[in-house]
């Protein structure tokens, strides 16, 4: 049975991982694999568990103990649970759980990009994203409609940043994803790459020859300055996106699943 713990003394430093620890703090940018990742909503969290992911603790009103979190606790008996009033649990966090339910997790490892590769034909790569309401987005839109797989680049926003996680309706654990250097590794793997840009040379999205593809990688870069000049460069196709009333692009998130549909 699991352990209920009262909160008494928000300072504790069991408690750190839900207040007092950044991001990158929680992340171990040094190494990632030994990090912890915050997991919001039971839907999220069962998610996360059927993933694989080991909980480390819970932080719930009690509402929720014998409510929608009765499950998890259960399948997790060996997990603390933290809990106290709304009020105690918004000083600690420094929000109000608008779900209820958060659990500090310990970051899955993350698999070789050949192996969820080997038998994907459509995958995203997400090139130096800093927003993550854009990532979990894409996310979700890449599941949604039909990708196989999500590669980011070391320069791109974390899955597992807890907006990120929110924002993806638990996606990020629907859907193989991983770490790579560039888009340049996904051509030793056998997919044409596609780079979401306006160029002299871009062709438009509904272009035959790029549904006709076998394996294809499509590649979406940062919210303000695009894709590298390099990743431009040196893709298969630079794709574009037709636009009326003189608009230019369109948001990230909102590119890519127009993308990903046209492209599924």
């Amino acid at each position: 049975m699991a352990e209920i713990i009262e909160i008494q003394d928000i300072s504790a430093p069991e408690l750190a991982p839900f207040a007092r620890l950044t991001e990158a703090q929680l992340r171990q940018k040094s190494d990632p694999e030994k990090g912890i990742f915050i997991a919001e909503s039971t839907k999220v969290i069962e998610y996360a568990l059927n993933f694989g992911c080991e909980p480390i603790a819970f932080l719930m009103e009690r509402r929720h103990i014998n409510g929608q979190a009765a499950g998890i606790i259960a399948a997790c008996a060996d997990t603390p649970v933290y809990t106290g009033d709304s009020e105690v649990l918004s000083e600690l966090t420094g929000f109000e759980l608008t779900r209820g339910v958060l659990c500090a997790m310990r970051r899955p490892v993350l698999p070789d990009a050949a192996d969820i590769c080997r038998s994907a034909r459509r995958v995203a790569v997400l090139e130096g994203l800093a927003d993550p309401t854009n990532v979990g987005a894409i996310f979700r839109s890449a599941a949604a409609l039909g990708f196989d797989a999500v590669l980011v680049d070391r320069t791109c926003c974390d899955p597992l940043y807890r907006r990120a996680v929110r924002v993806s309706m638990g996606t990020v654990f629907q859907i193989p994803w991983t770490r790579i250097d560039s888009a340049a590794e996904l051509k030793a793997l056998g997919f044409k790459t596609a780079a979401m840009a306006l160029t002299d040379n871009s062709v438009s999205i509904d272009d035959p020859t790029l549904c006709s593809e076998k394996k294809l990688a499509v590649i979406i870069g940062n919210e303000g300055r695009g894709l590298s000049e390099e990743t431009v460069l040196n893709s298969d196709y630079a794709v574009k996106i037709p636009m009326s009333h003189g608009v230019d692009s369109l948001n990230a998130a909102s590119a890519a699943a127009v993308a990903f549909w046209q492209l599924r």
